[in-house]
């Protein structure tokens, strides 16, 4: 008995809900016939197409470069012999860390040799170095401590087959 006064109670309220979706739509049919009766704009004619032209490439009879050869003397050169990590050097503890990782701590001067104090973030060891050690995990190179900064020299990869070099520097952290 109660589960049909349950059922006929749904029965009625989706009967009204139905109910409650019809409706007057004067306003919306008046606006569609407006809008029906406007005229008509002029609809631009497509642009003309180009038919496609194809094009023999004959290098040695042309005189043209290649399209396969980069055209860049940098590329070429670095990729033929120039800058270029050495894969036979032996690495350093601190290259094993990306160079953002790294953060200079200090300075140390022993005698007349100054060293630059590199703390890692990943061990929170403290190293020391001098200029022509390397640190980073791009070949840089130290070129120069001072008080407020380790400057180096990383080599990258241009993109195309060379390397090119690139300065950083890691700033005494505060």
């Amino acid at each position: 008995m109660r589960a049909s006064l349950i059922n006929y109670g749904l029965i009625l309220v989706m009967a009204f809900g139905v109910a409650a979706c019809g409706g007057d739509h004067d306003d919306l049919d008046q606006y569609i016939n407006e809008v029906k009766a406007r005229p008509g704009g002029r609809i631009e004619p497509l642009p003309e197409i180009t038919p496609y032209g194809a094009f023999t490439y004959i290098a040695d009879v042309q005189g043209l470069r290649s399209p396969f050869v980069p055209d860049t003397p940098q590329a070429t050169g670095g990729a033929v012999g120039g800058t270029r990590p050495d894969p036979d050097r032996s690495r350093e503890y601190l290259e094993g860390f990306p160079l953002d990782t790294l953060s200079m701590v200090g300075t140390l001067f022993i005698g007349d040799t100054q060293y630059g104090l590199v703390q890692s973030a990943t061990d929170g060891l403290i190293h020391r170095v001098v200029p022509g050690n390397y640190m980073g995990q791009n070949d840089g190179r130290i070129t120069a401590i001072t008080d407020s900064e380790i400057t180096l020299v990383e080599i990258i990869s241009d993109g195309i087959g060379g390397y090119i070099e690139r300065d950083a520097a890691v700033g005494l952290s505060d």
